[in-house]
């Protein structure tokens, strides 16, 4: 049975893109702040999101009176089941990121252990100082998250030379060996050189990475978040990078962005990018094919992929 019959888009181009709109689907541009220009919010069955900054529209979903179905274009969706209600159901966008958000993750390790951050700063003074970096090889990486964009930092870590130990909500064996649970998480970190975590945010995450498991990290030791800000605890965090103990590289903060005058924009153990893991050139073609994939299924009253909250497709 088709539940879904009409889907807002949050922009034009995006609409244009997703042509030819399958039949028994009609799509609309809407983009969370104005009217839609075709049809009423309560006369939509479903909304896409936009890419960035979608916490920010997030609240418009309460005008669609009768909201059947949510997409998102990120794969982290905190928030969005509470703003679309317990009758919608949402979908993420698990896959489309993977690969552009595991390329960071290793690029932002290899940048702080190689002193490359370091090398751009002497760069602009025309200051040549070698130094030998501790290298990637040989490294004990302890990776925080076993899901999609978890399997593709460790699949390119492989190669590195490196011992991995993989963390995830309970432990476990699968494919590729054992898996950790989070309550061995202080035990394990005293053992491993970078901490890498790309967990999503929930309850039982948000600040996850607190004082304890900070303090149990050896000297020197590289915390590299690529998933959710708030799954680390900022103020620790900052203590430990600014008096020297621990370095970071985070394309992900708590709050976002860092305020002007916070410490860590200064601090020379932490390298910072702008939220950018999976905003790269792999993203378009994956999330345009992903929304084809979801509008076909709902044209034809299938259930859509990658659903977080099933609503009326249980």
């Amino acid at each position: 049975m088709q539940i879904v019959r009409t889907v807002s888009l949050p922009d034009p181009e995006l609409l244009a893109k997703l042509q030819p709109i399958p039949e028994n689907l009609e799509a609309v541009v809407w983009d969370m702040v104005s009217e839609p220009g075709d049809v009423a919010p309560d006369g939509i069955d479903a909304v896409v999101l936009p890419y960035l900054n979608a916490g920010a529209y997030m609240g418009a979903l309460a005008k669609v009176k009768d909201l059947k179905f949510v997409q998102t274009q990120s794969t982290g969706y905190d928030g969005v089941a509470e703003a679309a209600g317990p009758h919608a159901a949402v979908a993420n966008a698990a896959g489309v990121h993977a690969a552009a958000t595991a390329e960071l993750a290793v690029g932002l390790i290899l940048a702080k252990l190689r002193g490359i951050d370091q090398a751009v700063r002497d760069q602009q003074l025309r200051s040549w100082r070698p130094e030998r970096r501790r290298s990637l090889a040989d490294r004990r990486v302890l990776l925080l998250g076993v899901g999609g964009i978890g399997h593709e930092i460790y699949r390119r870590l492989e190669p590195f030379e490196v011992t991995i130990t993989r963390v995830g909500s309970s432990a476990r064996e699968d494919a590729y060996g054992t898996v950790h649970s989070v309550s061995e998480l202080a035990a394990l970190a005293a053992d491993h050189d970078v901490l890498v975590t790309v967990l999503p945010l929930s309850d039982s995450t948000n600040q996850l990475i607190d004082e304890k498991i900070l303090a149990a990290l050896p000297d020197a030791a590289l915390v590299v978040n690529v998933g959710r800000g708030a799954v680390v605890d900022t103020d620790a965090l900052t203590r430990e990078v600014v008096s020297g103990r621990l370095h970071c590289a985070l394309d992900v903060v708590d709050p976002e962005p860092l305020p002007e005058d916070h410490a860590l924009w200064a601090a020379s153990n932490a390298l910072i990018t702008p939220h950018i893991g999976g905003n790269a050139s792999a993203f378009e073609p994956r999330i345009i094919k992903l929304l084809k994939e979801q509008l076909e299924a709902l044209a034809k009253g299938q259930t859509p992929k990658n659903l977080v909250q099933q609503g009326p497709f249980a």
